[in-house]
């Protein structure tokens, strides 16, 4: 399965989620918000966090150039400006919320608020259940979703604004909003994704989100209760899931856009 980005062929393939994937997607859960997420808000007062090869991580943080990123199972705390940085990793199956704190520098006990469905950080000495499949495995996921989401917003219409790409740890997506109406760029919009799976869906599934109730064109579209998902099950059926994630988002922005 191969897709092609500026004349660079991109091999993706989706790969089945692990038994174990649940209990590994909703323990890197509290490691992102927990950890990852606390790392960034106590440098910039700001979530934000992006997929990155392997998993997700913050933007570089503070003068010292500090970045927390997790990646194929691992905590990875880097320090220094490209070229001159040094790296520490501590693998994230068996090791507590604590250790993890200590290793990234981040203070659990701080007040921190990603959402009304903020994870609780629960007991902080207990060891963490993450298999190396199953990290990997969301890391492509994160990776598809995110390559599709660049597509839709280099393909945007003027006076769409879509907003930046960021992976939110409340929800565990990678998403962004986007205007489906340039008329009304502020109210008529509409939430992309890629969500790891939830209490709606279980496995991994891609979404249109509107904000406003318009539902226009094909009903069958709209399966959702706040719009359209594809899972990941019929993506991985593509010779091109990059081709045909992007595919789903741009179909529910053209029935948006009448």
């Amino acid at each position: 399965m191969e897709s092609v980005v500026a004349g660079v062929v991109i091999r993706m393939t989706l790969p089945l989620m692990p038994e174990t994937f649940v209990v590994s997607r909703d323990a890197l859960q509290r490691v992102a918000v927990h950890v990852v997420a606390r790392a960034s808000v106590h440098a910039t007062g700001r979530i934000a966090l992006r997929a990155l090869p392997g998993g997700f991580g913050t933007t570089a943080l503070g003068d010292d150039v500090v970045r927390v990123r997790v990646a194929d199972g691992l905590l990875v705390r880097e320090v220094g400006p490209d070229g001159e940085s040094s790296a520490s990793a501590v693998a994230i199956d068996g090791a507590s919320l604590r250790t993890l704190a200590e290793h990234a520098r981040v203070d659990l006990a701080a007040d921190l608020y990603v959402g009304h469905d903020t994870p609780p950080v629960g007991d902080i000495d207990e060891p963490l259940s993450v298999d190396a499949t199953s990290a990997i495995a969301l890391g492509v996921w994160w990776t598809t979703a995110a390559i599709a989401l660049d597509r839709v917003v280099a393909t945007a219409g003027p006076g769409l604004t879509p907003s930046a790409t960021r992976l939110w740890p409340e929800h565990f997506d990678v998403a962004l909003d986007i205007a489906y109406d340039a008329a009304a760029p502020s109210e008529r919009r509409v939430n992309l994704g890629g969500s790891p799976g939830d209490g709606f869906h279980a496995s991994p599934y891609l979404y249109v989100g509107p904000w406003t109730a318009d539902r226009p064109g094909d009903s069958d579209f709209w399966n959702a209760p706040f719009g359209a998902v594809f899972g990941s099950d019929e993506l991985r059926g593509s010779d091109d899931p990059v081709g045909a994630a992007a595919a789903f988002f741009r179909r529910g922005l053209d029935l948006l856009q009448g």
